[in-house]
């Protein structure tokens, strides 16, 4: 059975409309997990998605010299985070549009761009230091996320994300492969700095030398404030469903219909849940790291992706 170009459209508005909604409610549960941890009753999950609707009403105000690119960072970010859920694979393999790896990681690197050139567009001390500082993480990131990726697509021979996907499914003792596991570790931790979570950033402080993500944001407010919100929770979202596609593919519709679409739906809900709730369990008895010690930690994550791909590579 074939997918037709309206079940395609379908699919894609579908996830659209499931990671922009379900996103900030992620973040609400991530923040409710880690309140009940520490012992607090902690707002309701529900939170974020409120907060971005209160912001969405308010005044929008922007500093005095800030040129065209304060004002098109925000809709760059949503934009393309949008693309990607798109034209990735997510519920069902019938959205994918020859969605590539490397094609995701330079939509990625556009959105972080453009939210670091529009911090220094307001020539604050704080929004230079954040953009500063989230260049330097993402330069770091980067190229452990590319040879990650490059390490999934040798066993499959190919990096677009559905081969990818469906070969995975006839040949689950890759699953468990030396390289996929070191690929595993390295994507983990390349999700971890660029969402901006602990120990690389920590996302609820308020010291502004110790920020990097907020610091680059002090100056949005209203409706720009809240695409930036959106745009970013959409981000770990998204990453954090392409993890589990790609790790634990099982699930993943792979058929035209909707009830294999529903348990597409349920198994990434599932997914997503379960790593948003690993995450947040594991921050709570986490502190951040030290600017200068960031590097390291960015270091070790490169080294496992570079020995997946040795690995994949010999044993093949």
């Amino acid at each position: 059975m074939h997918w037709t170009l309206l079940s395609r459209l379908s699919i894609s508005t579908l996830q659209i409309v499931g990671i922009a909604v379900g996103s900030p409610l992620l973040l609400g549960l991530m923040r409710k997990i880690r309140c009940r941890i520490e012992g607090r009753v902690g707002p309701p999950i529900a939170q974020p998605l409120i907060e971005i609707r209160k912001l969405a009403k308010r005044e929008r105000i922007r500093p005095e010299y800030s040129s065209w690119i304060f004002t098109v960072a925000p809709i760059v970010l949503v934009a393309t985070t949008l693309i990607l859920v798109a034209i990735t694979p997510i519920f069902s393999t019938g959205s994918s549009w020859s969605a590539d790896l490397f094609a995701v990681v330079f939509l990625l690197l556009i959105g972080s761009v453009s939210v670091a050139l529009s911090a220094l567009d307001t020539g604050t001390a704080f929004g230079g230091m954040g953009a500063s500082r989230a260049m330097t993480v993402g330069a770091l990131a980067e190229p452990a996320l590319l040879v990650a990726l490059l390490a999934l697509s040798v066993p499959a021979g190919s990096s677009n994300i559905t081969t990818i996907l469906v070969r995975s499914l006839y040949n689950p003792e890759w699953l468990v492969t030396p390289e996929r596991l070191l690929a595993l570790a390295a994507f983990l931790i390349v999700i971890v700095a660029e969402s901006g979570r602990l120990p690389v950033d920590n996302p609820t402080t308020h010291l502004e030398l110790t920020m990097i993500h907020e610091a680059m944001i002090l100056e949005y407010s209203g409706i720009d404030l809240a695409l930036v919100k959106l745009g970013e929770s959409m981000r770990l979202v998204f990453m954090l469903a392409l993890f589990g596609n790609l790790f634990i593919p099982w699930g993943i519709a792979t058929r035209p219909g909707p009830i294999y679409l529903v348990i597409g739906m349920l198994s990434t809900a599932a997914k997503v849940v379960g790593l948003g709730t690993l995450i947040a369990t594991v921050e709570v008895g986490m502190a951040k790291l030290r600017l200068f010690r960031v590097p390291e930690l960015m270091a070790g994550a490169f080294v496992l992706s570079v020995l997946a791909v040795v690995s994949s590579l010999v044993v093949r």
